[in-house]
């Protein structure tokens, strides 16, 4: 149900941005929606040709870029020069550290984040439609460098 809720968003989307409805960009979608974490388009590529896609690399970065036009993926930056995608359908805003030594990335959720993002743009006089905070560091136990 909830693909399907998807789909129809992905679907009015395309059609006015006048953008061609296929199935590959569908696939896309779906597989997006199904990774677990972040992912890069690459993997996402590598991860369709395993499972017997015939979808080009092509097809699955324009698709990416369409998905996060249209808020079924946040785009994200965690400072390699490589851009992740992570699924925004249905999930709560939420933020992350990102460690510089091996590149895990953890996910937290915090009231007063929220709350402070509110405060600011209240005073300035913005209207914010999303926000992206990231901290980054090294594992606690950056010997092993395994976030828990």
């Amino acid at each position: 149900m909830e693909k399907q809720k998807a789909h129809e968003q992905f679907k009015s989307y395309l059609k006015k941005g006048k953008h061609r409805i296929t199935p590959e960009r569908f696939e896309v979608l779906d597989f997006a929606l199904d990774y677990k974490g972040h992912f890069a388009a690459d993997e996402l590529y590598i991860k369709m040709k395993n499972n017997d896609s015939n979808v080009s690399r092509a097809t699955v970065y324009n698709s990416l870029e369409l998905l996060a036009k249209c808020d079924l993926l946040a785009k994200r930056n965690f400072g390699r020069n490589k851009t992740f995608y992570e699924s925004s359908y249905n999930r709560k805003n939420h933020d992350h550290l990102i460690c510089t030594s091996c590149g895990k990335i953890k996910e937290f959720s915090n009231g007063k984040i929220s709350r402070l993002v509110d405060e600011i743009c209240n005073e300035l006089g913005f209207e914010p439609s999303g926000y992206s905070f990231n901290i980054f560091g090294k594992c606690k136990d950056s010997n092993s460098c395994m976030m828990k």
